[in-house]
């Protein structure tokens, strides 16, 4: 009986765990979207979460570094590869904003870099002009 008591508390914690660390509610206001426009620093393509790191300049005239959340790379696979993004490509991306504005987090939601083209859309195969 203690056995199959730890076990399913065990199962319960976990399950607990995986909902906490998929609530992008907790992080990002899912029904605001911000458009941001800059440079990209850093790329980085990688579980559980991919990263853009961009430097954006505020109206106000300041730069300031965001960190823009993105899915993991087997939700990017065939679209986004590790060659796909640069240093210094500028960029335009919209998407829901950190609860705490001072983070300069975004979750990413549609992604389009102007000198090419290239677009992404958070929907299976979402392209946007």
């Amino acid at each position: 009986m203690r056995r199959y008591l730890v076990a399913t508390l065990l199962v319960l914690g976990l399950g607990t765990q995986a909902s906490a660390h998929h609530s992008f509610a907790a992080t990002y206001l899912e029904d605001q979207s911000v458009t941001i426009e800059g440079s990209i620093v850093q790329f980085l393509l990688r579980n559980p979460h991919s990263f853009v790191h961009l430097m954006v300049k505020e109206k106000n005239g300041t730069t300031n570094r965001y960190v823009v959340e993105w899915g993991s790379p087997a939700q990017l696979s065939g679209t986004v590869s590790r060659d796909t993004l640069k240093p210094g490509d500028e960029v335009i991306i919209t998407g829901n904003p950190g609860r705490n504005a001072a983070d300069h987090r975004v979750r990413l939601l549609t992604f389009k870099r102007p000198k090419d083209g290239w677009s992404w859309g958070i929907l299976e195969n979402e392209r946007f002009d």
